[in-house]
């Protein structure tokens, strides 16, 4: 089977997309493992491992998506500007962005594989990077996507942030309930004082 150009064109836009809409449970998700909060009483085995698991196809669907663009011969871009951000000749900035987001997510999945044999703090530290990731993800698909002024892209880009906001309210709430001394604790301070 022959793929046309515009097809791969149509597989890098669908795949793209995919990827931002991923990426952004994928930061919720995260939120939500790292507040220790189970969502419907799930266990914590069944929360990390639906973050990892679509975090693992918001992978696939991006190579996917940085495959075609690189294969469709519309727009020459070659795999050293999907990995090297601002080489590009076309557009330098937006493509910049993205390639920089692939990158800390290639170091964020790297440190994942290696967790065992790097520690959990360098993991950890490392790991953070997927939060300046996401807003690069977003900030890319807005600047180069060709659906990025279109209705239906801007409600969904709209949503992926109202999501992500939501989900660090959530968490920003948490954490002074988390600081605070248990009731039964409390007591215990008051008597013994």
């Amino acid at each position: 089977m022959v793929t046309t150009g515009s097809a791969l064109w149509y597989l890098a836009r669908g795949t793209g997309f995919v990827s931002l809409v991923l990426l952004t449970l994928v930061a919720v998700g995260g939120v939500v493992v790292r507040s220790g909060a189970r969502p419907a009483r799930l266990p914590r085995f069944v929360v990390l491992g639906l973050h990892r698991n679509v975090a693992l196809l918001a992978v696939a669907f991006l190579v996917v998506h940085i495959v075609t663009v690189v294969l469709d011969p519309y727009v020459t871009i070659n795999l050293v500007d999907a990995v090297v951000p601002f080489g590009s000749a076309y557009r330098p900035l937006w493509l910049g962005l993205g390639a920089l987001a692939f990158d800390l997510l290639l170091a964020v999945v790297v440190t994942s594989l290696l967790r065992a044999r790097i520690g959990r703090r360098t993991w950890r530290a490392v790991h953070w990077a997927a939060y300046a990731l996401w807003p690069l993800a977003l900030v890319h698909a807005l600047g180069t996507g060709t659906d990025a002024m279109r209705p239906w892209f801007l409600v969904t880009a709209a949503a992926c942030v109202l999501a992500v906001f939501a989900a660090l309210a959530w968490r920003t709430a948490l954490a002074p309930r988390e600081q605070q001394p248990s009731a039964p604790r409390a007591i215990r301070t008051a008597v013994s004082s």
